[in-house]
């Protein structure tokens, strides 16, 4: 059942000041060359719009109300009323397939294809009415919404938007995380033909001020009194608003200091609007000229998404419904979700990669449950998901767990445990050996006899350990599974997913299926199919995408098997980056490349043998802009190191350095109470001791670093411990949970200077 609750002011000086900046955002709203705008007190009612019969830009609306905006009854709310003089049409952008019923000619409704996202959403509540779309439990109020009522939803937060003024290519900054209410304000902005700007709630004020002026934003959706009250002070004194929606929360929490004149919206004064206003369409007698409306076209710019910025100023990505589109038909082939699949969503919804997928699995009738961080680990044992879909961190959490449970048991349970999961991970391995998915860069077919012997070996082995692989998977494994569903698979994506994860899993039955994109490209251009899931790849392209990859200085082709800067083109590139004509150049060419930044090869294509299986799987190895070039002229990519040295349990955060330098060295965020645990268990210190002193730490460390990065290339040296973690808070990390490198080394430079020194 949806739920709501309307807010409340504080103060008759709220509801005045309130009811005053409403008043003059209806005047600005309306396409009348005169109005006049009349209050008068009203003792019964709460605080009302009332409009004569006339026909605005949203189409025409002869009366109607907002939800109770002011405070309790003893305050006495406003009556507002605006005339009209003059009748002047505006014209209305519209969702052709969501809101075709408005024209009665039913021109531009033939087609079954979908040319905007908002589309999805009749296509969906006509096939999955009532089946359950979204379960919100966090929220106050909590909500179950089908898929009717997020229609209905989404229509009435649409029209509500036209209503208050909005207008098609006008750009509306959405700074929310995820919740039911952000998915019908994104798809309700889109509906109008206007465009959103999207960021969560955690971003600094610079930043997300920085994103309004360049994004040229017109208003502000905010998704609670916090977060408004935190930046109300600065966007009030250096940016232009003609209104601000919240989401959640009530008004009466708002700070208002310097705000009198800005209306604000509540979540729920929007809907009914919005639900008066189609309410007046549906039932007018009037014949509407469809030369009155215009389609919203596919080409249109639905959103800009900034990226995550690990360097410089985040840059305004032009994403198209038509960029949408193409993830939305073709992500099937990755998630063969069905009706009734569930699946938990803990991404921020302004994440490209969360926002794609959400996009696509509501037009498969799925249900989505909302949780957070902190609640992951009850929910995916309440709700049990057949699909997770996230980030490498999220699997990393759940790797560390799963460990910190399994090594709290016996000594005995212990070894039983870790035993089982060795001989899954070497049964496994035999098993990727002869299905053909084990990767090489080898352009060289292997003899056929060699490959028919490999392979037979292979099953042979993998036979043997099949019975203590099966015993481990009900005696250990279906316990892990009871805790945290993932029935079918987990989606990864967003960043890289480290192999010890990815082997883990797979070890103990549970189906991590790892991807890649960008926010340039709508996010997803590559992903691992469920019959061709090749570990430490991520996949092969999806459907009409492209992929080559090219000499970082000549540009040209390399062969399978070859490193070099990966290029991707397909339907899912953006535009451009908004207003940077320059950035755009620099990363897309003529004919539709996009340069992602990436170091990669493409798997050769054998015939037969233990890589039978893995052509052109694509293989990322880093980012080249990341790669550490030594005083010796050896290039070394960080990032292999850096996994390598996040298996130990020691290691929280590591940052490898060592540009222009004759060795690498390292930044460390140590887990300081593993780090006592181990120095007791090693007795490094006594029982009773409550920390590490700096020097036992470092030995420890260097140790942990010793055993974990044995089998790398490089070794590290040196290393910086530092007390305080990265965060995104701090400025340290991205919204989507990504190290700011540049930005770390920055921080400890003199500690780095006296490190080489």
């Amino acid at each position: 059942m949806l739920s709501s609750s309307a807010a409340a002011a504080s103060s008759p000086s709220k509801v005045a000041a309130t009811t005053t900046a409403a008043a003059a955002a209806m005047a600005r709203a309306s396409p009348l060359t005169s109005i006049s705008v009349a209050a008068s007190l009203d003792r019964r009612r709460g605080f009302r719009f009332a409009f004569p019969r006339y026909r605005p830009a949203l189409g025409g609306a002869g009366s109607y109300s907002a939800a109770t905006c002011g405070g309790p009854s003893r305050y006495r709310p406003l009556r507002v009323s605006c005339q009209s003089k003059t009748d002047e049409k505006q014209m209305r952008r519209y969702s052709p397939i969501l809101e075709g019923a408005l024209l009665s000619s039913g021109d531009g409704l033939a087609s079954d294809e979908w040319t905007a996202v908002p589309d999805i959403w009749r296509f969906s509540a006509e096939k999955y009415g009532d089946r359950i779309a979204l379960v919100d439990p966090y929220h106050n109020p909590p909500s179950n919404i089908t898929y009717s009522q997020l229609e209905q939803e989404i229509l009435n937060f649409s029209e509500g938007l036209r209503v208050i003024g909005v207008k098609p290519d006008e750009k509306l900054a959405l700074y929310a995380d995820n919740s039911c209410r952000w998915l019908i304000a994104d798809q309700g902005i889109m509906a109008t033909g206007a465009i959103n700007v999207v960021r969560g709630s955690r971003s600094s004020v610079e930043e997300l001020l920085q994103i309004y002026q360049h994004s040229e934003s017109v208003a502000l959706a905010v998704d609670s009194p916090e977060l408004y009250n935190r930046i109300a002070e600065v966007f009030c004194d250096k940016a232009s608003m003609r209104f601000v929606i919240l989401l959640w929360g009530d008004k009466a929490s708002l700070s208002i200091r310097g705000t009198e004149e800005i209306p604000v919206f509540s979540y729920n004064e929007i809907i009914h609007l919005g639900q008066d206003s189609r309410k007046y369409l549906l039932s007018s007698n009037d014949t509407w000229n469809p030369h009155d409306y215009e389609l919203i076209s596919s080409d249109d710019v639905a959103t800009l998404m900034y990226t995550s910025g690990t360097t410089g100023n985040p840059k305004g990505v032009m994403l198209t419904h038509r960029n949408f589109l193409h993830q939305i038909k073709n992500l099937w082939d990755i998630v063969p979700a069905v009706p009734g699949d569930r699946f938990l969503s803990i991404l921020p919804p302004w994440h490209a990669y969360e926002r794609a997928c959400e996009y696509f699995i509501f037009t498969h009738g799925v249900e989505q449950v909302y949780t957070t961080v902190r609640c992951l680990k009850e929910d995916l044992q309440q709700y049990q998901p057949h699909y997770l879909i996230s980030v490498p961190l999220v699997y990393e959490t759940l790797y560390s767990g799963i460990q910190k449970q399994l090594s709290t048991g016996s000594a005995a349970r212990k070894l039983i445990a870790f035993t089982f999961i060795k001989i899954s991970m070497a049964f496994m391995d035999f098993k990727r050996i002869y299905e053909g998915k084990y990767l090489t860069r080898d352009q060289k077919e292997p003899l056929y006899l060699v490959s028919m012997l490999d392979c037979l070996l292979a099953r042979i082995f993998a036979a043997i350990l099949w019975p203590l692989h099966m015993l481990a998977r009900k005696i250990v494994y279906s316990k892990i599974h009871s805790a945290i569903g993932i029935s079918k698979a987990g989606i990864s994506g967003g960043g890289s997913l480290p192999t010890f994860i990815d082997k883990f899993f797979e070890a103990i039955g549970v189906t991590v299926q790892n991807g890649y994109g960008l926010t340039e490209c709508s996010p997803v251009t590559a992903a691992r199919r469920p019959t061709c899931n090749v570990l430490g790849s991520i996949g092969h392209p999806i459907r009409y995408t492209e992929f080559k990859i090219v000499h970082p200085e000549t540009d040209e082709v390399l062969p399978p098997g070859t490193k070099g800067i990966v290029k991707v083109r397909g339907p899912q590139v953006m535009n451009g980056y908004y207003k940077n004509p320059s950035a755009t150049s620099q990363v897309l060419d003529a004919s539709g490349w996009f340069n992602s930044g990436d170091v990669g090869w493409m798997a050769p294509h054998h015939s037969s043998g233990r890589s039978c299986n893995s052509g052109g799987v694509i293989v990322l190895e880093g980012r080249a802009k990341d790669t550490i070039v030594l005083s010796t002229g050896e290039n070394v990519e960080p990032a292999e190191l850096e996994e390598a040295a996040m298996r130990s349990s020691l290691i929280q955060q590591i940052v490898v350095i060592g540009q222009n330098q004759r060795r690498l060295g390292a930044i460390i965020v140590p887990n300081k109470e593993e780090a006592l645990l181990a120095a007791k268990r090693m007795s490094i210190v006594d029982a009773n001791a409550v920390e590490l002193s700096k020097e036992k730490m470092s030995s420890l460390l260097y140790e942990e670093l010793r055993t974990w990065t044995s089998e790398c290339t490089f070794q590290i040296g040196p290393m910086i411990i530092v007390d305080e973690p990265f965060t995104i808070d701090g400025g340290l990390m991205t919204p989507t949970m990504k190290i700011r490198r540049d930005r770390v080394v920055d921080l400890y430079k003199d500690q780095i200077s006296k490190l080489y020194s």
